[in-house]
């Protein structure tokens, strides 16, 4: 049997998705994802997620996440929209909640809009932020309830960043002007920096105003991406605690506008689109 997926994008950040039962006989799932994930030898994709019934009560289905380089993610905000879309999509659920388990726990997907054309809109409920370098995980020179403005050395430069976990490792850096940040050599430095030991998103933050701000993405395993669900949230709850904006902030993002509200009860919600983009069989064995 050759597996079978669904191509989606949250914004341009791209995921295969498959169901569990067509992965069945492949024994390294992060050596397939290196392949499958490939823009030149593979479908070409951000990540995969693959989705399978939940064995327990307290959600319905569950959801792994691949990285391009084969590491598994913690957590996905945009891959786990699309997972939830391939559900709906392929007529797997329709009731307007779904309960996504993931490695980071149960994330609750609302339902709001969708298309014939395949296009999903969920507001999507990703978690408390955890701010302590333990947490993160952050090696520092003292234990931090919160990283904040915290200097770390880049060769000969230090920068000054917000460090916090988020479903992943985030590393957050405020800029005046993206022009002026080389950001794109430094993304991969900060991501292997020995200073995180399990590596870490990367996030560029300029702040328009109080209720908008503009990001770019490094992401762990990934590279340059277009959009990223956790690290835009990361981005709000770091912009929320260095005080720069209020807690409803629309991320401007490359691929597009994503409402994020960091709530009074600590949980950060995300209201973000997922659209199909094609379903395809592997082949290539």
């Amino acid at each position: 049997m050759h597996p079978r997926f669904t191509k989606f994008h949250g914004y341009g950040n791209d995921y295969l998705v498959f169901e569990a039962a067509q992965l069945a006989g492949i024994d390294d799932l992060g050596q397939f994802a290196k392949r499958v994930c490939n823009r030149h030898y593979g479908a070409g994709a951000d990540g995969i997620a693959i989705a399978a019934a939940s064995e327990e009560s307290s959600s319905d289905f569950q959801v792994r996440i691949f990285n391009p380089d084969g590491s598994e993610a913690g957590m996905s905000g945009n891959g786990t929209r699309c997972a939830a879309s391939y559900l709906f999509f392929h007529n797997l659920w329709s009731n307007d909640l779904l309960r996504l388990q993931t490695r980071n726990g149960i994330k609750r997907y609302h339902l709001l809009e969708r298309s014939a054309a395949g296009s999903f809109l969920f507001q999507s409920e990703l978690g408390q932020p955890r701010l302590d370098n333990t947490s993160i995980p952050m090696l520092t020179d003292e234990p931090l309830e919160r990283v904040i403005d915290y200097p770390l050395a880049i060769g000969d430069e230090t920068l000054r960043v917000t460090a916090l976990q988020m479903g992943n490792p985030n590393c957050c850096i405020f800029v005046d002007d993206f022009r002026r940040v080389d950001w794109r050599r430094l993304g991969p430095l900060i991501e292997n920096h020995p200073r995180f030991p399990e590596r870490t998103n990367v996030i560029f933050i300029r702040v328009r105003d109080r209720e908008n701000i503009e990001e770019r993405l490094w992401e762990r395993g990934v590279g340059e991406t277009e959009s990223s669900g956790t690290c835009s949230c990361a981005a709000v709850v770091a912009a929320v605690i260095n005080d720069q904006t209020d807690r409803r902030v629309n991320v401007h993002a490359p691929g597009g506008v994503i409402p994020i509200e960091w709530r009074d009860d600590g949980e950060v919600v995300l209201t973000g689109r997922a659209d199909v983009i094609y379903s395809g069989e592997w082949l290539a064995g």
